[in-house]
């Protein structure tokens, strides 16, 4: 999942939605919402690495959420996206300069280093750093890459040691990209589960995507179960409405096969026929939580946003949470899970409604009847859950 929205390149798009604004194994989805570890325990430590994982686990999440990119020898590895500039130090590893280059990834070009130019024994000279500037960088170069089947390992050996069922939820990063390339993620994929016994209906994995012809496809060969992704480039807080500007306004796989018309946007999946759609294939639903609590802004006489906390700057910190229970209703009522992203700590990533509390946030989704919930403090969220849960005892 994306950390950083692009800016609208071309307005904001509006788009009429469906709304805008029990027990504790984690194998039986809906009994109490899901902690999920967002690339692990990612506001802690370097993400997607086994200490993140580890972490996370450790703070009492129920999944734990691998990215799945592969390398140029077809192992599928762990990062958040192909590129892996920022989340890795093989910037400082001269014997790679000559790896840097441009490729088109979903129809934008992006400079950087990619897996698929590196063999996993390449990789496993790399460490992993933190990409975002305002976190602890002091674990910088500490830990390793790890693949798919260590992370599987990882989840096993921990629901050992601590008699917990600990889950995984990888997700397919960029699918069509890398059938482009000839290193496409699905069966490798599978063959991971097949090897750790859990390509079955009843094991605690999920497999996530943005797109959905590779969810469509994963269906006819597997019971694991499956949750599309709904993305957006962001939301305007003075409308509302959702900015659907490129690439995020989509499943690429979309724009690859031309689809075209009134259901050609993520938004579309949001809304009662997409999500029938989505029930075909699928057993949830996995939106940016913009689309069940949207963030708006205070406007003064002259319509301009107001600086409410008047730090000199606006952001989140201004804004007031608006929910709206509807989309999730709707998905219930399909049988549809929801498990929303993403949930982070830090308060200029918290709306004003929540008084710098992110606890505050977490409740008001669990109130709209969420199943699941990624986070990058899974500590927080787990709190925040099992004091949710105890309230309504």
């Amino acid at each position: 999942m994306r950390t950083l929205r692009l800016a609208a390149a071309s307005g904001l798009t509006a788009i009429v939605l469906l709304g805008c604004g029990g027990g504790d194994d984690p194998e039986t989805p809906g009994a109490r919402p899901l902690v999920i570890g967002h690339r692990g325990a990612s506001g802690y430590l370097p993400e997607h690495t086994l200490a993140s994982y580890a972490k996370a686990i450790e703070m009492g999440a129920d999944y734990i959420e691998p990215d799945l990119v592969s390398t140029k020898d077809g192992v599928l590895i762990a990062r958040h996206e192909p590129n892996i500039a920022d989340t890795t130090d093989v910037a400082q590893h001269p014997e790679f300069a000559s790896r840097k280059r441009t490729m088109k990834v979903d129809g934008v070009d992006v400079e950087g280093y990619f897996a698929s130019d590196f063999m996993l024994a390449e990789i496993r000279t790399l460490r992993a750093v933190q990409p975002m500037a305002e976190r602890d960088q002091g674990f910088n170069g500490q830990f390793g890459i790890p693949t798919f089947d260590e992370v599987l390992a990882l989840a096993r050996e921990k629901a050992r040691e601590t008699g917990r069922t600990i889950g995984v939820y990888p997700e397919t990063k960029h699918p069509t990209y890398h059938q482009q390339l000839g290193l496409p993620l699905e069966d490798r994929l599978l063959a991971s589960l097949d090897k750790a016994g859990w390509n079955r209906v009843d094991a605690p994995v999920f497999i996530q995507s943005f797109e959905q012809s590779n969810l469509k496809a994963l269906r006819q060969k597997t019971r694991v179960r499956l949750v599309q992704l709904v993305d957006a480039n962001d939301q305007d807080p003075d409308t509302g409405e959702m900015d659907l500007s490129a690439p995020y306004d989509r499943p690429y796989d979309w724009t690859v096969a031309n689809r075209q018309g009134s259901q050609d946007t993520f938004a579309w999946l949001l809304t009662e026929a997409g999500l029938d759609e989505v029930k075909t294939y699928a057993d949830g639903i996995g939106p940016w939580k913009r689309y069940l609590v949207k963030v708006r802004s205070t406007r003064d006489a002259q319509g301009q946003r107001v600086d409410v906390n008047g730090d000199g700057k606006i952001d989140e910190r201004d804004y007031r949470a608006v929910p709206d229970d509807r989309i999730v209703k709707a998905a219930k009522a399909r049988g549809l899970l929801v498990h929303a992203y993403t949930f982070r700590s830090e308060p200029h990533r918290l709306a004003g409604s929540y008084q710098n509390d992110a606890k505050a946030e977490y409740r008001q989704f669990f109130e709209l009847g969420l199943d699941g919930v990624f986070s990058d403090f899974p500590d927080t969220a787990v709190a925040a859950r099992d004091a949710f849960v105890a309230s309504r005892r």
